[in-house]
C-alpha cells in the first residue's frame, strides 16, 4: 500500500481509532525515554503528551513528507513528549550556569591547545573541583535531558526530522550542512565519549547497559556522557548561534 493510500486510511480514521491502532507506539517511545530520565520523570505524563502528539499526526501527516505514518508519527510522538519535559525543567539555575561556563571553558581551551580539553584542566579553568566538574556532567544529562536531538537548529520541537522549514531548499540545505558537521564532530571526539555516544544513541542502550559494556558504574557513564554532549556543543557552536 502506498504512502496516499495510508493517509487517507488515517484521515479516514475516527480518533480514537488512530490512537487504539498506534498506542503501542506511544507506550514504546515513552518507555524508551523514561528509561534514559531520572524517576521524577512520570511515564503517565508521557503517555499523554505522546498520544496528543498521535492525534496531532494523524491531522497534518501527508505522503509529501516522504515517510511512512508510523515514521512521521514517531517524530511527533517523540516532539511532544520532549515538549512536555521541558515544560518542567526542574534543574536548578546554578546548574545551567555552571554548564554553559564548562562548554565555555572547553571552546577556549580546545582553540588555544589544538587538542580535545582534558577534564582536569576544564575544572581548573572553570574554578571548581573535579567532583564538582562531573557532577554538572552528569546533570548535563540526568536533570536537562539534554541529547543530540536539542543540538537540531531548525526543530523547535527539539525532535529530528522537523518539517517546520520542508519546503525551504535553503533551510534543506542548511539542514543536511549541520548534520554532516554534527555527524564529523561526534567522529571526532575522544574515544570513550565517542564510545558511549554510539552505543547510546545508535545502539540504544540505556547507562546500566553501557556501564556494563565499559566496566564502569552507571554515574561514570553518565558523565561520560555529559562530557561528550557538552564538547559536542561547544565544538558546534557556530551552527547553534
Amino acid at each position: 500500500m502506498d504512502a496516499s493510500s495510508r493517509y487517507e486510511q488515517v484521515r479516514a480514521s475516527e480518533p480514537d481509532d488512530l490512537v487504539l491502532r498506534h498506542a503501542g507506539l506511544v507506550k514504546r517511545i515513552a518507555y524508551h525515554l523514561a528509561a534514559r530520565l531520572p524517576s521524577s520523570v512520570d511515564v503517565e505524563d508521557l503517555i499523554q503528551a505522546g498520544m496528543i502528539g498521535l492525534l496531532e499526526a494523524g491531522r497534518q501527516y501527508s505522503d509529501q513528507h516522504g515517510a511512512t505514518f508510523e515514521t512521521y508519527a514517531g517524530i511527533r510522538i517523540r516532539g511532544a513528549m520532549l515538549d512536555e519535559i521541558r515544560k518542567s525543567d526542574w534543574t536548578p539555575r546554578s546548574v545551567h550556569r555552571a554548564y554553559r561556563e564548562i562548554s565555555e571553558k572547553i571552546r577556549e581551551i580546545e582553540h588555544r591547545t589544538g587538542r580535545d580539553a582534558r577534564d582536569v584542566e576544564v575544572a581548573e579553568a572553570a574554578g571548581m573541583s573535579l567532583s564538582d566538574y562531573h557532577r554538572v556532567m552528569q546533570d548535563a544529562v540526568s536533570c536537562r535531558l539534554f541529547s543530540l536531538d536539542e543540538l537540531q537548529p531548525d526543530s523547535p520541537d527539539g525532535s529530528l526530522g522537523s518539517t517546520t522549514k520542508a519546503d525551504d531548499p535553503g533551510a534543506r540545505a542548511e539542514s543536511e550542512g549541520f548534520r554532516r558537521a554534527l555527524a564529523e564532530t561526534v567522529a571526532g571526539l575522544p574515544e570513550k565519549e565517542r564510545l558511549v555516544m554510539s552505543l547510546y544513541y545508535e545502539q540504544e542502550l540505556n547507562l546500566r547497559e553501557i556501564g556494563e559494556v565499559l566496566g564502569v558504574t552507571e554515574s561514570r557513564v553518565c558523565q561520560i556522557h555529559g562530557q561528550a554532549l557538552t564538547r559536542t556543543r561547544s565544538r558546534m557552536d557556530e551552527w547553534l548561534q
